[in-house]
Order: C-alpha cells, then structure tokens, then sequence
C-alpha cells in the first residue's frame, strides 16, 4: 500500500505522461498534414527505393514525372507500373504531376510512343474542335498511365514576343486575354472530363517579363498589365479552376515589398484569395528554381511561401545547379515554424483540407479507391485527436482526485498533528 505522497507523485507522473501522449499524437497528425503540403521529383526511369519509403511513411503528397523518369523501351507500360507503385504505396492518395502542355514543354514525346502534342501557341491558332482534340488526347494518355495532375494550361499571355520562357517556347495561346480565356478553359474541360487536374499557370502573370526565373530574378514592374489577370479571374468566376501555380516574378505593381510572387501574401493571399475569391489548391513554381535560390535562404523561401498561401511547395531536384533538397529536411523546417508559432497550425490546416478536397473531387477510375482512402485516413485522424482528448480528460480527472485525496490526507495529518499536540499540553 503507498502513501498519499506517492500516490500524488504516482498521479503527476501519469498526468505528464499522459500530456507527453497528446504531443506525440497531435505530431503524428501534423506530420501527416505536412507531408501532404511537399511535392518532390525522383531520379532515374525506375521506382526509387527511397521515395517510395517516403511516400509509405506519408512523408510525401505529391511526385513530378519529368523526361529523365520515362523508360526508353515499353515506356507507357513501364511508366503505368511506376505511377502505381508509388500510387499503392500512399497512405493517402498521391497526386502524380507533369508538365505535359505540349509542343517545346512535353514529357511524353513521340519518340517513346506517345500521341503527338503541339504547343499552346500552335492551337491558339486553331479552332475550339482542334483544341478539344488535343486536350482530349493529351488527358486521356495522362488518365492512362495513373497521371492525375497536369501542369497546364498555361494562360499567361504572349506579350513580349522575344520572352525566353514563354513566347519563344510557344507556351502562351494568344497575346489576346480574351482568347486566352476561352482555349484554356476548354483545356480544363477535357482533363475534368477524364479525372486529370488541370494547373493554371504562371499566377500573376509571367508574359511580359524579360528573363528566365529559372536563372535569376524577372522583374515584371514596368511590363506587366493588369490584362494578364483577366483569365484567372474570368475562370475562376466561372468555377473551373481547382488549382494554380506560383510565378517566381517580381512585381512591385502588385507587392511594393519586391517579393516574388510564389512569397508574397500581397498577390497570394490578398489577391488571388481575398480578392478573387480563390478557394482552390495553390501550387508553388519550383522552389529551386535561381529565382529563389539565389536570392533567399531555404528555411526563408519555405515561410514566406507558406504564410503567403501557398498549399503545396515544389522541389524537383531538377534545376542544373540548384543543391539538392531531401524531404527530411524540409518536412522538418515546416515542423519547427509550426512548433514555434512562425507558421500557424491554422495555416497547416488550411492548405491540407484544400489539398484533401481536391484529391476527393479526382473523378477517373480510381475515384472510389480515393474516396475510401481518404476517409480511411481521416478516421485514424479523427481517431487520434479523440484519444488525445481522452487521454487530456482522464488525465485531468485522475489529478483532481489526486489532488482532493492529497487534500484529505493533509487535513488527516493535520488533525493528527492537534490531537498529539493536546496530548503533549496535556
């Protein structure tokens, strides 16, 4: 039998033990949340042993197929196999992305059997038929091989014909705003049609710069026009966008601080949330990208972009000279800000419902694998929080009892102490 002083330390220890419980659960739910919120690149044509582990342990949401991963021979065969190796591997369903916009930006070449592709620019020429064609072909093949996000359409717009990264390459529709508009939308409609996310980029607008924001820092202030807004914005009225990507460009008509658009809550949060009534998932531009890395540190770019609003960061591991990024190590920078109050837990929250409501909306063939997974998650979810409540609750009963039982073996001891105090007057 202990006494009631061991018994109370018994108490505090199970209490604190008890709190230590509810941190550790309430990690494992934010580390689900944040691992939803990174987006990575793998190497070589084959599944990699260490992504994959990544992806089991939910450390990742979301994986970017470029040339470099297409398998020389078989490739849509042995492409299939990799997308769903890494699909069945996902305690929440991945969102498999590509920069599949056509002509110059296009992964899935002829040479590797794929259906031929023309740039944005080519069909900007064309007729609506013509477009929905392509667009239909170019969903179709992604559906195919388990690709459910598609980088594209463009819609910024050809205003500076000598642009190095989007006029000469072919990347924009038109110069006209209008037409812009109207192709990328029926883009949209024929990835919706087959289940494929279609990414409208590059938010605010990157046509009339004059540099590559793979190289360094692009400087739209005295270009751009409030014109190259009008799609995003004529799109989104129109309820057909469910998500949008970064651009890494300086624009000081927009955020008089000079941050790039994938930092700045001016043009993230201000006006593409508030004022365009944005309720969609927001992709970064890569965040190795020159424009970044050279201008600002790691742990700097991950809270700026995030307290800016955006939902998902890119990190190829893909730009010639940019250092390597491993999940580890962002996973674990988002963690600190979060533990130490520079980015809210409200933010997390934010971004992963978005991000979950999203994969929920994924209508192709695996829609109800999705579905079921999803609520599998968010049951183990629900299922944590509900024992670290328990836990919290239980915890604060056995104290006070702790403490009244404490209480009443002081008053004991006291009115022992009197009665040997009036035998000792005695």
């Amino acid at each position: 039998m202990i006494n009631s002083k061991s018994f109370f330390k018994l108490i505090i220890f199970f209490y604190a033990f008890a709190l230590t419980e509810v941190v550790a659960q309430t990690r494992d739910s934010l580390d689900i949340k944040i691992g939803q919120m990174i987006l990575i690149g793998f190497p070589g044509a084959k599944v990699d042993d260490k992504v994959l582990e990544e992806i089991r342990q939910g450390k990742v949401g979301s994986i970017i197929i470029f040339e470099k991963n297409i398998p020389a021979k078989n490739s849509y065969a042995e492409l299939k196999k990799m997308t769903w190796t890494y699909q069945r591997a996902a305690p929440i369903p991945l969102f498999i992305a590509i920069d599949q916009e056509g002509g110059r930006v296009n992964r899935l070449k002829e040479k590797y059997g794929f259906p031929r592709s023309v740039s944005a620019a080519r069909l900007g020429k064309f007729t609506l038929d013509s477009v929905q064609f392509y667009a239909e072909t170019t969903a179709a093949t992604l559906a195919g091989l388990g690709i459910n996000v598609n980088f594209a359409p463009v819609v910024d717009l050809s205003s500076n014909p000598t642009n190095p990264i989007i006029a000469k390459p072919e990347r924009a529709f038109s110069p006209q705003a209008d037409s812009v508009a109207l192709f990328a939308k029926e883009v949209i409609r024929q990835h919706r049609k087959l289940g494929v996310v279609s990414v409208l980029k590059h938010f605010p607008g990157h046509g009339s710069s004059k540099d590559d924001t793979h190289l360094g820092i692009a400087d739209v202030t005295n270009t751009w026009n409030e014109n190259e807004l009008y799609p995003y914005k004529t799109l989104i009225e129109s309820g057909e966008v469910d998500a949008i990507m970064t651009a890494h460009i300086v624009n000081k008509k927009l955020d008089a601080a000079g941050n790039p658009g994938t930092l700045s809550k001016k043009i993230i949060d201000s006006l593409l949330r508030r004022q365009f009534h944005f309720t969609g998932v927001v992709f970064s531009d890569d965040m190795q990208m020159h424009a970044i890395t050279k201008h600002y540190g790691l742990e700097e770019a991950i809270k700026l972009s995030i307290n800016a609003g955006v939902d998902i960061l890119t990190f190829s591991n893909n730009i010639s000279g940019s250092q390597e990024r491993t999940v580890d190590k962002v996973h674990e920078i988002i963690k600190k800000f979060v533990q130490n109050g520079t980015i809210s837990r409200e933010r997390i929250d934010e971004s992963y419902n978005r991000i979950m409501s999203l994969k929920q909306q994924l209508n192709g063939g695996r829609a109800e694998y999705y579905r079921e997974a999803l609520a599998e998650k968010q049951r183990e979810i629900n299922k944590l929080n509900d024992q670290a409540v328990a836990a919290l609750k239980h915890a604060q009963q056995a104290l006070e009892k702790a403490q009244a039982q404490a209480e009443k073996a002081r008053q004991e001891a006291e009115k022992k102490d009197k009665k040997k105090k009036r035998k000792k007057d005695k």
